[in-house]
């Protein structure tokens, strides 16, 4: 599976059902975290690496990893926004990915980023 694949899939999980920081530990444990920000482009990998801190923070209790422990700790603010910067780092991949040729060589942009930001809120709020 593709990176673009991983965040897509990410962000259907973000959208489904189920408290914030449920559906964080969900998309990112299942999509996310195999990821090496060295493999993305450069645009995403600051915001990848940062997201991994933030996803890795928190020294779990027994019997805990360290996603939950550090997604457990933080605020439902701090939650949607690492959900929202997941979402932000889809539409840019996708936008990238989906670059296609178009007259003269030249090459256009199709981004998903705007769509995916609609979708994430329209679920989460």
């Amino acid at each position: 599976m593709n990176h673009v694949d991983r965040f897509r899939i990410a962000l259907t999980m973000l959208t489904g059902n189920g408290h914030i920081k449920q559906r964080l530990i969900k998309a990112y444990e299942s999509n996310l975290v195999a990821i090496n920000e060295d493999e993305l482009p450069i645009l995403l990998r600051q915001s990848f690496a940062d997201l991994r801190h933030q996803m890795h923070s928190v020294t779990p209790l027994i019997g805990e990893g360290p996603i939950c422990a550090s997604v457990r700790k933080m605020s439902l603010d701090e939650a949607s926004k690492c959900a929202a910067s997941i979402v932000s780092m889809y539409g840019e991949i996708s936008g990238i990915e989906d670059t296609v040729p178009v007259k003269d060589g030249v090459k256009k942009l199709i981004s998903d980023k705007n769509l995916a930001e609609r979708m994430f809120w329209a679920q989460s709020h």
